[in-house]
């Protein structure tokens, strides 16, 4: 300038980069702070992976290379089920209860995790026979997941299964042939069992006892009151008592016609047959072939109300009640239809059924 002095005024200044921010789990560390050419190395936090540039420098304009990182999570929490494991079901049970730890759950972050999930049968409850797949999932804080599983078995031991006896059938608790099943053994009506009544699945898988059968029952027709013949058919069996006055009667030989074919299907529905035929003093009474005592026939004749003047049939379930009377010659399907709907239970009703095609 004219006054020999320079104008304005100059000074020189230190080129810096402004202070990098903290990354979220990471940290960074510089070798010159801010100062241009130093260089900052960044890292993550244990379980965390980087994303980004690992190193910046800071450049002579004031500025740093590159972008900042970030340290995400991707490496998936572990988890560790319990082992597999064999249960034995209980006597008489098809279950059995079964329990375990928590799976073992660990982050790679080292945070505590607590979104584990459970597919499957909780922990203490009762397991069915067979094959059960438990697993487990868990999820870390970065929705990263992780599973496992593990099996429970739980066995039942069994019998071989028991056939009914011939002329009779069972009646089983629990499963039939599990361990601790009882069976009961039952005749049908007519027929009386020899040997013992209940058998059980033992733990080595065999029954115990041997196996009883059933043999026809034997009828007594020797007594001398009526009340000591019924007795023997004491829910046992049910009666059918035929009163002709001879016969020659004409209803009584289409009964009697109608009731030899109808003989299987009788027998199926436990009915004996007593025939009261003739007058006093010639009458007779019999059951099949064999005949039945004077002092029977006239007791039989005064507690059910039985004329001698006509023909007649009586039915009487197996407490001795008289259910039905007839003057008619009856069919075989009415005498089925009569039986099956008013003197069975169910339970015997199912029994007849799986036996029906026999008489065919």
């Amino acid at each position: 300038m004219a006054n020999r002095r320079w104008s304005g005024t100059a000074h020189c200044r230190q080129i810096r980069c402004h202070v990098l921010p903290l990354i979220d789990r990471g940290t960074h560390t510089c070798t010159e702070g801010v100062a241009v050419d130093s260089r900052c190395d960044y890292a993550c936090d244990k379980g965390y992976e980087m994303e980004g540039d690992r190193t910046r420098t800071c450049l002579d304009e004031g500025v740093w290379s590159g972008i900042e990182p970030t340290c995400t999570d991707n490496d998936p929490p572990t988890i560790k089920c319990p082992t597999s494991r064999v249960r034995l079901a209980g006597p008489g049970r098809r279950t059995a209860r079964v329990s375990w730890e928590p799976p073992v759950v660990k982050d790679t972050t080292g945070a505590t995790l607590t979104e584990v999930t459970l597919i499957g049968q909780e922990p203490g409850s009762d397991f069915k026979e067979g094959i059960h797949v438990i697993r487990y999932k868990v999820y870390d804080h970065a929705r990263n997941k992780a599973a496992c599983k593990f099996i429970v078995r739980v066995a039942v031991r069994r019998c071989p299964m028991l056939k009914a006896p011939l002329h009779g059938y069972l009646a089983c608790s629990s499963d039939r042939n599990n361990y601790g099943a009882v069976c009961d053994h039952h005749c049908d009506g007519g027929y009386e069992r020899r040997g013992t009544q209940t058998r059980v699945c033992q733990f080595n898988r065999s029954w115990s006892m041997s196996a009883p059968v059933c043999v026809i029952m034997e009828i007594n027709t020797e007594v001398t009151t009526a009340a000591a013949l019924l007795d023997q058919f004491y829910e046992k069996r049910r009666l059918l008592i035929v009163s002709t006055p001879d016969n020659s009667n004409q209803y009584y030989k289409l009964q009697n016609i109608m009731l030899q074919r109808a003989g299987c299907g009788l027998d199926l529905r436990e009915v004996t047959v007593i025939e009261l035929i003739g007058q006093y003093p010639r009458e007779v009474g019999r059951i099949k072939d064999r005949q039945l005592n004077s002092e029977v026939i006239e007791e039989l004749r005064q507690a059910l109300r039985i004329s001698r003047r006509y023909f007649s049939m009586v039915l009487l379930d197996k407490h001795g009640v008289d259910h039905e009377r007839f003057i008619n010659p009856t069919t075989s399907e009415e005498f089925y239809s009569i039986i099956d709907t008013y003197l069975m239970e169910e339970e015997e009703r199912q029994r007849l059924e799986k036996k029906i095609d026999y008489c065919d």
